[in-house]
This record gives structure tokens, C-alpha cells and sequence, in this order.
């Protein structure tokens, strides 16, 4: 029997995930079919993005004839029905949303002339349109989402049974629908509208990169910067989750490509399978807050705030910094506290065949960057980088040259990776279209005010409770949507920049994936790690536990989000950082060695004192993390200066 010290990478086998088992797996004429509307998605973005984007609702409406026709196509309505075929209900269904879509593109003009005088045409399909938006993405996205449409409608019909500040005068069906259909409010409004412009796009750039096997060279690329240091494989797991990250749109996703392969070789190097579970869960879940494409929030997010794109890059970078270092400590502390070594060279694979190998496939990230940072538009930026990365793949190995075969496959596996992502956001634009007409937005942002009593601390708890709860099984895109919408406004009237709103509302909607009970990306992970999901959940929610603190510190100190002086962000940054190793140290109960009870605990105040910028607090902070460093570096000298003594007279 082999002995598992002495394997090496190569030789840990990934574990085989299912990604989406609720998909069917077509052939033949029906796969044809599938895959004609999807390459005609593919071209429709491309296309649209040399020429110029159609008017919202033609955008909107032929993005969405494509996506809702393949959503009932790859979808069955239960897990019981075969994968093999398509039932004939299905069709039906996939017809009317085209015909729905139809209705728009080709009646708009007359559409637009009697705004406000809906016909009867116009209450039948906006109920119909309603109704095949809940069920696709009830068969796609599950039932947290359509279940929150549907509270949200219900409230719409049923305002004047709420009590206080929820009651409104109510409205009805033939309101609600045209509502709903018609509008740049509801189904087609701002997020789905996102969804065709920009998301597509980066779902297909992301497509493209996995079918150039920039997967594996990710991972490869983290076990070589990371293997031969305290904790290697669980470091590794972090950097290519923050790399995934920069493409991935989802926290499952990220999870089971990633952790299939990082998780075991964590495993093997000691860790216990809760914790390498964890790790993968965690960092895979900071992926939706990792620039560039953040989960697809960020260009949710410009839109909302009317800003560029790239301002909300930049702003993003260093708390998301914060977020991947602080799993970097745990890790780097937990191996020292039980021990675990680093990688061997033999185990570590050498940083420049590496790169020789896989380097072509940095050019169009950086590609990506550079055109965004010089002023040019998401969707122009997205477009030339996909060019450039399937030019740059015939500077690599044979087997991932983007041949015309390999180009179709990517067209038809990123208009299918982009059905999820245009499912939610309409189903969230009929909560954004329930919160605009009845004003519950306001009224929410009333009930935080007066709950809180104007206090900014509480209000930002509340609003904190309000975002995890919110976010729990819906995917990044609808978390921020529905958070954003909601709560955003509350902190603004205190006076919290709505840059720093925003972001605070997106990562407590984005850790939903990691707070039990419903923990999305825990479950991927402890099903790849064969660990007990709860264990791995709260201990997931442990390791991520700077997420819940750097959002707070980015609120009071927006030099965290490159606003201010260079002098005060470089401060900032410093003591932001100095604070997650505290936070780390203490959580782990490490630092340069074992920490006593005491020491954990001035530890664990650390960040806490660093979240308000006030230079006394801070000057506290440093002078804990100092002293904390040298008590400990004596404390390890007594320790090992016996131990080498009785070994020298021995």
C-alpha cells in the first residue's frame, strides 16, 4: 500500500463533482436545437457589442428570448422527469416566452404610444410572462428566489391588510402585469437589462478561459507560489479560489471546481476534512467580491450608482484583499498550531515551466484590466479580451489552441453558463418592480431608522441580519439586487456613502453562502471533502469571520476604498491588515506559538479597535499586535532553548 506522505500533487486524483444535475443532457435533434439558440445568443451579444447596444427593451427582450427559451429547455419541472428528452409541456412553455418576447420587439412602437392605457393583450401577457419567469427560475435557481417574488406580489395585491408603515393602497392584477411586462421596472428592468449587456459577455470570457484550460493552470499556479510555505495546499486553495473568483459568477461553482482538486491534497497534508472544506468554502464565496467581475454585482452596482465600472473595481480591491488575507492567516496559523508542514520541492511543481506553459493565458486578464483603466466600457473591454485569449491559446500546448470546433463549444457553453444569471435577475426585477411601485423601499429604510433609533452601529447590525437572511440560497446577482434595493437607502439617510452602502450590503449578501443553515457553498464543499455539512458550515463561517468585520471598517474608513489621500489609504491598509492578523491569530490561537487565553483574547479586540479611524484605538491596536509578537517570540525561544539543550547533552 502507497504511502500518502509520499505522493505528490500529480498524484491526487481531483474528485469527480456533479455541477448541475438538474440539467438535462440532450442529444441529437433536441441538442441541436438547444444549441442553435444558444450559439444565436452568442453571436447577438457579440455582435451587439462591436456595433453598439440595441434600446433597452429590444436588448432586454431578445436576451431574454433566448434565455427563457433555454431555461425551459435544459430545465425539467422536477428531477423525477428523464434528462434525455424534453417534454412536450416544455415546448409549450419555451413558445409562449418567445412569443412573449416577440410581442415586445415587434408591437413596441404602439407599445410605447399608449403607455399608461394598457389593453387586455397587454394584462394576458404580462401574466403569463410573470408566471414563466417563477417557474423557470424555480427549476433553475430553486425555490428561495420565485418564493420571494411571489411574497413580494402578494404584497402588491394585498397592501392595505399590512399594518403601519407596510400598508399601501394595493394594486390590481390589471395593474401589476402591464407593470411588470412592460416597464423598465419590472421583469426588463435594470438587472435583467445588466444581464444582457454585460454579464453574458463575461460568462462567455469566463466559458472561453475554462475551454483553454485556464482551470488547471490556476491551480497549478497557486501550488507553485504557495506550496513551499507553512500550510502550502490550504494556501493554494485560497489563491485559486481568488482567481477563479475573478471570472466565476457563483460560490457553488467556484467551490467544486476548485476544492475537487485542493481539498484532498489539504486532506493529506493534515488537515482535517471540516476544516480543508471550510477553507474552500470561504474563499471560494470571496470570489463574488473579487474584482473584476465580483459575482457580476459590480456591474449591477455601476448601473445603480451611476458611476463607471472601473470605480467600483478599484474600490473593491483592498477590502477583497482583506477578505483572502484573512484566510491566509487562518491557514498559515492552523498549520502551525498542528504542525503541518510545508510542501517538499518534489511536491511542488516549478514556477517556470508553470508560466512557460500557461502564461499566454494572463494576457487576456490583463488585456481585460488594462482596456477598463484606460476609460474603455465593460462591454468593449470583455469583448476584445475574448479575442485576445482565443488568439493567445495557439501560443499554448496543442490540446487547448481554440480551433473553430473548440470556439463553437465555448459559444455554446457560455450562452447555457448565462441561463442561472438571466433567470435571477428577472426574477429579482419583479422585486424591484413590487419595491418601486408600492414604495416599500422607503418604508423599510423608515422601519430601519426608527428601530435603530438613528444609530448608526445598530442600524448597521440590523441591516447586516437583514442582508444574510435575505441572501440565503439566492445567487450573488439577486442577493445584492434585493439588498441594495432595500437597505442601501436606510444607511445612505445616516450618512454612510452609497459606494460603502452598497459594498456592505453585497458581502452580507454574499455570506449567506457561508452562515448555517443554509450555507450553499459549504454543502459543494463538505460534499467534496466527505465531511459532516454542519460542522463544515459553522467552521466555514469561522474562517470567514472577517467578512462580517472589514465591511464595518470599510463604513467608517473609506481610505479602504482608495478614497482620500494616498498617505491616509497607505495607513489605512496597514492597519486594516495588522488588524486580520490579529483577528487570525487570535481566532486560531497561534500566533508566533501557542497563545495563552489572555493573549487570544487582547488578539481578537484588535480589529475591533481598528474599525472607527481614531488614532488613539489605533495606537492601542499596533501596540497589541507589537507587544503580543515579542511576548510570543520569547515565549518560543524558552520553549525550543530547553528542548536543543537536553538534545545537545543527549
Amino acid at each position: 500500500m502507497t504511502d500518502p506522505s509520499t505522493l505528490s500533487p500529480k498524484d491526487v486524483q481531483p474528485v469527480e463533482v456533479e455541477m448541475d444535475s438538474k440539467k438535462r443532457d440532450l442529444h441529437g435533434w433536441r441538442y441541436l436545437v438547444v444549441a442553435f439558440l444558444a450559439l444565436s445568443a452568442s453571436i447577438f451579444h457579440l455582435y451587439t457589442a462591436v456595433s453598439g447596444l440595441r434600446s433597452a427593451m429590444y436588448q432586454r427582450s431578445i436576451h431574454w428570448l433566448f434565455m427563457g427559451a433555454l431555461m425551459f429547455l435544459l430545465y425539467p419541472v422536477s428531477r423525477k422527469r428523464p434528462k434525455n428528452s424534453i417534454d412536450w409541456w416544455d415546448w409549450i412553455l419555451a413558445g409562449l416566452l418567445i412569443a412573449g418576447c416577440l410581442n415586445i420587439i415587434l408591437n413596441w412602437e404602439a407599445i410605447t404610444i399608449r403607455e399608461g392605457a394598457p389593453i387586455p393583450s397587454d394584462i394576458y401577457w404580462g401574466t403569463v410572462m410573470v408566471l414563466l419567469v417563477l417557474e423557470g427560475t424555480r427549476r433553475s435557481m430553486g425555490l428561495p428566489l420565485p418564493i420571494m417574488a411571489t411574497i413580494a406580489l402578494l404584497y402588491a395585491f394585498l397592501g392595505p391588510y399590512f399594518p403601519g408603515i407596510l400598508a399601501h393602497g394595493g394594486f390590481a392584477l390589471e395593474e401589476i402585469a402591464p407593470f411588470q411586462y412592460l416597464r423598465t421596472d419590472g421583469i426588463f428592468g435594470v438587472p435583467l437589462g445588466v444581464s444582457a449587456s454585460f454579464i453574458f459577455l463575461f460568462v462567455l470570457f469566463g466559458a472561453v478561459l475554462n475551454v483553454s484550460g485556464a482551470g488547471q493552470f490556476f491551480i497549478d499556479l497557486s501550488i507553485a507560489l504557495t506550496g513551499k510555505s507553512r500550510g502550502g495546499p490550504a494556501k493554494a486553495a485560497v489563491v485559486a479560489s481568488a482567481l477563479m473568483g475573478t471570472v466565476s459568477g457563483s460560490s457553488v461553482a467556484n467551490t467544486v471546481t476548485t476544492g475537487a482538486f485542493t481539498i484532498p491534497l489539504m486532506k493529506r497534508a493534515g488537515y482535517k476534512s471540516e476544516f480543508a472544506g471550510a477553507v474552500v468554502a470561504a474563499a471560494s464565496t470571496g470570489g463574488q467580491v473579487m474584482p473584476p467581475v465580483m459575482g457580476a454585482a459590480a456591474f449591477i452596482m455601476a448601473q445603480f450608482l451611476g458611476i463607471s465600472y472601473w470605480d467600483i473595481v478599484v474600490a473593491a480591491a483592498i477590502p477583497a484583499a482583506l477578505y483572502f488575507f484573512s484566510i491566509w492567516a487562518m491557514v498559515h496559523f492552523r498549520a502551525g498550531k498542528r504542525g503541518i508542514r510545508a510542501m517538499t520541492n518534489e511536491e511542488v511543481p516549478k514556477i517556470g515551466p508553470v508560466l512557460r506553459e500557461g502564461w499566454h493565458l494572463l494576457i487576456p486578464i490583463i488585456t481585460l484590466i488594462a482596456f477598463l483603466a484606460t476609460g474603455y466600457s465593460a462591454v468593449k473591454a470583455v469583448f476584445w479580451s475574448i479575442l485576445c485569449l482565443i488568439g493567445a491559446s495557439w501560443l499554448g500546448e496543442k490540446k487547448y489552441r481554440m480551433t473553430p470546433q473548440r470556439v463553437l463549444d465555448a459559444l455554446i457553453n457560455g450562452a447555457i453558463g448565462a441561463v442561472d444569471v438571466a433567470a435571477a435577475c428577472a426574477c429579482s426585477g419583479i422585486v424591484i418592480g413590487v419595491i418601486g411601485i408600492t414604495g416599500v423601499g422607503l418604508a423599510f429604510s423608515s422601519f430601519v431608522m426608527s428601530l435603530s433609533y438613528g444609530i448608526l452601529p445598530l442600524a448597521l447590525v440590523l441591516t447586516m441580519i437583514g442582508s444574510i437572511i435575505l441572501g440565503m440560497g439566492v445567487p450573488t446577482t439577486a442577493q445584492y439586487i434585493i439588498t441594495s434595493t432595500l437597505a442601501a437607502p436606510a444607511l445612505a439617510q445616516m450618512g454612510v456613502p452609497m459606494m460603502s452602502a452598497h459594498l456592505f450590503c453585497l458581502y452580507f449578501g454574499v455570506l449567506a453562502d457561508v452562515t448555517p443553515p443554509v450555507a450553499l457553498a459549504t454543502y459543494a464543499a463538505a460534499g467534496i471533502a466527505r465531511s459532516n455539512a454542519m460542522k463544515t458550515g459553522f467552521t466555514a463561517l469561522v474562517v470567514a469571520v472577517a467578512g462580517f468585520i472589514v465591511p464595518y471598517m470599510f463604513v467608517y474608513n473609506s481610505y479602504l476604498l482608495f478614497q482620500g489621500s494616498i498617505v491616509k489609504i497607505i495607513i489605512g491598509c496597514v492597519t486594516a491588515f495588522l488588524g486580520i492578523i490579529g483577528l487570525a491569530a487570535g481566532v486560531q490561537g497561534y500566533f508566533v506559538t501557542h497563545l495563552p487565553l489572555w493573549g487570544r483574547a487582547a488578539l481578537l479586540a484588535v480589529p475591533f479597535l481598528l474599525i472607527h479611524p481614531a488614532l488613539i484605538s489605533n495606537c492601542i491596536a499596533v501596540g497589541i499586535i507589537g507587544s503580543m509578537y515579542f511576548i510570543q517570540r520569547r515565549r518560543a525561544s524558552r520553549i525550543v532553548s530547553p528542548v536543543f539543550e537536553k538534545t545537545e547533552q543527549q
